[in-house]
């Protein structure tokens, strides 16, 4: 019988309002939160891993989560987490896990105090896209609201809405309809997977702007515990002459990431010329990020460093992930 691994991690799908403060804090576990999705024609085997906000998410949580999920030897895996920082679970997991075994996240955008709750519909369908055949080999995924996202383009886009995840431009992989999963794309093939255990240090992200001399950018990765910096650059990808004064400094010693701060479409390569464009900060020493947000390119750059990677190794990974070619 399809076994499905279950692990829970606390956020607003797990919450309520508590009697002392009347605001919404974990309560319910896994075996809570199962108790909800009715009727399964498949064997679930569910743990509570942590009762945390997603605010509250770290690495070495994420670590544990990813070996609880491996030792089931389960035919699919489901995380259960809060919304904030759900996409970058999903990234993570995306890049670490080494099985063609689903991973889906999911959470919920209504507690449970509130009126039509969106926690068991969204669980009851990640359970059901990890029970899919066809899930396999797609690695790590997002459902809430019946979309399936892949974890590489998914996106919280809005802070409220149920409809707050999105997978712009590429849109979403598919849809759960009558407890069946609608498949609109093919399964990519996945690039290696990362391994590494040494996620020590800061990888901190730092948004450029209006009148950015990069003095904030230089203050911060004046930090000993800074390991590297995401950009959140302007447009496709500029700084102000300032900034690029700092990358330029900054690039001996450690590497930046260069994102688009706009979090839709890729930084460019070679449109423009001017000090502190995509080009100079390239010819500086600057890796691109691609088509990978701020958010997502930090979670890369932090798990290539947690594999001592090198610049090169750096540099081709993201031209790997980050860029559609």
């Amino acid at each position: 019988m399809t076994l499905i691994a279950v692990a829970t991690l606390g956020g607003t799908i797990s919450m309520a309002p508590s009697s002392g403060s009347g605001g919404a804090v974990p309560r319910f576990g896994a075996a809570e939160l199962l108790d909800g999705v009715g009727d399964l024609p498949f064997e679930v085997r569910a743990e509570t891993l942590a009762a945390i906000g997603s605010a509250s998410m770290d690495f070495a949580t994420l670590l544990r989560c990813r070996d609880w999920g491996l030792a089931q030897e389960a035919d699919g895996f489901v995380v259960v987490q809060g919304t904030d920082t759900l996409e970058e679970t999903a990234y993570f997991l995306d890049l670490c896990w080494p099985s063609e075994i689903p991973v889906v996240v999911t959470g919920a955008m209504r507690n449970a105090g509130l009126l039509s709750p969106d926690g068991p519909a969204n669980l009851r369908n990640a359970l059901t896209i990890a029970a899919d055949p066809r899930a396999r080999g797609r690695g790590a995924m997002v459902t809430l609201n019946d979309d399936v996202h892949a974890a590489r383009w998914v996106r919280k886009a809005h802070s409220s809405h149920l409809e707050a995840f999105s997978s712009a431009p590429a849109g979403p992989l598919g849809m759960v309809v009558e407890q069946a999963v609608h498949w609109f794309h093919p399964s990519p093939p996945r690039p290696p997977v990362l391994s590494g255990d040494d996620f020590g240090g800061l990888v901190p992200v730092v948004e450029s702007g209006l009148d950015d001399s990069g003095a904030v950018l230089e203050l911060v990765a004046a930090d000993p515990r800074v390991r590297g910096v995401v950009l959140a650059a302007t447009g496709v990808g500029h700084v102000s002459g300032g900034a690029a004064d700092v990358v330029e400094r900054l690039v001996a010693r450690l590497p930046v990431v260069v994102a688009s701060r706009t979090g839709a479409g890729p930084t460019l390569r070679s449109t423009y010329g001017f000090r502190g464009s995509e080009s100079s900060l390239i010819a500086l020493g600057a890796t691109m990020a691609g088509w990978l947000d701020a958010r997502k390119a930090r979670i890369l750059l932090h798990t290539l460093l947690a594999t001592h990677a090198d610049r090169a190794a750096i540099e081709r990974e993201f031209r790997l992930r980050g860029d559609l070619d």
